[in-house]
């Protein structure tokens, strides 16, 4: 795959790389992010952080609060620290237990909000997935079920005024459509 030697590329030019997977829900972050994780983990460490574990629920999630946590998290990869977590749990909407990540040569952030203004200087790669909105909803809710149908019509404004606001799509070095 053409974009998996470029990333390579772009990665050997940082000595703790940093790719950042956003863009619409239902675009295929989470695929892509498996795929590289699986082209890169053949010759290094790399962690997976997934957006969906960090936001505090529908109405929280593209806040202050998840700009804070992923600066941290950004901040003890750049550091060679492991990052303590706690993943949200969209069954009880709650937070769990704290966790420990490991130190990982290779930090993957995947999700809608993932390449946040405040740590897109630290990026490797910033990849954008596009989908029409229509068709990121209809995936979502083929995916998720019909009881997510009402909150993803709601986050569809919500996801476009972030992107605007933290120009995401403007700054990616890769633009993948779906």
């Amino acid at each position: 795959m053409e974009l998996i030697a470029a990333l390579s590329d772009l990665c050997k030019g940082k000595d703790r790389p940093i790719i950042a997977i956003d863009g619409p829900a239902g675009a295929g972050k989470t695929t892509l992010a498996h795929e590289l994780f699986l082209a890169f983990s053949t010759s290094k460490s790399v962690q997976v952080i997934h957006m969906d574990d960090l936001y505090a629920g529908w109405d929280n999630a593209l806040t202050q609060d998840l700009s804070k946590v992923l600066r941290y998290l950004v901040d003890q990869h750049l550091a060679k620290n492991p990052a303590k977590i706690q993943r949200f749990n969209w069954g009880t909407s709650t937070f769990g237990d704290s966790e420990t990540l490991p130190v990982t040569d290779l930090l993957i952030l995947e999700g809608v909000g993932s390449a946040d203004s405040d740590i897109q200087d630290q990026f490797a790669a910033l990849i954008w997935m596009d989908i029409e909105p229509e068709d990121g909803l209809k995936r979502v809710i083929d995916r998720d079920g019909e009881q997510v149908a009402d909150q993803m019509k709601k986050w569809l404004t919500t996801q476009e005024k972030y992107f605007l606001q933290h120009s995401t799509r403007e700054k990616a070095d890769f633009i993948l459509t779906t």
